[in-house]
């Protein structure tokens, strides 16, 4: 099964910014490449749900955001370093939670929600003070 681990999270001020990274390996076990899969950004804040972020498909770089981060925050993939970034600007004390990364085999359908993913990296804490 494809591994997951992210990395990047820290103490930012608001207004500040941060950039996480998530890299994949071990997925050739299962017979697929990085391009098959898609990768999302997931967060999880004290008492709340998990909710999507941002997610990628790495064969055509489309990509979603949830309403609260459009605008601030943007997702890319490095296919040759088996990564996929999420760039965080203008981050605000709302953005602090762990963040997870996660991959499923891309549906190319679009969307970016949790019960979709099968595979979770360990997630990295983000926390943004006022």
């Amino acid at each position: 099964d494809v591994q997951l681990q992210a990395s990047g999270g820290g103490l930012v001020q608001a207004g500040g910014s941060l950039r996480l990274s998530c890299v994949a390996s071990e997925f050739t076990f299962d017979n697929f490449t990085f391009d098959d899969y898609a990768i999302g950004w997931f967060r999880q804040a004290p008492g709340k749900e998990r909710e999507g972020v941002s997610c990628i498909s790495s064969s055509d770089g489309s990509a979603d955001y949830a309403d609260s981060v459009k605008g601030r925050f943007t997702i890319s993939s490095d296919n040759a370093k088996n990564t996929v970034y999420l760039q965080m600007n203008n981050l605000k004390p709302e953005d602090t939670a762990v963040y997870y990364c996660a991959a499923e085999r891309d549906r190319l359908v679009g969307g970016c929600y949790a019960d979709e993913y099968n595979f979770w990296g360990q997630g990295t804490l983000v926390t943004v003070s006022s």
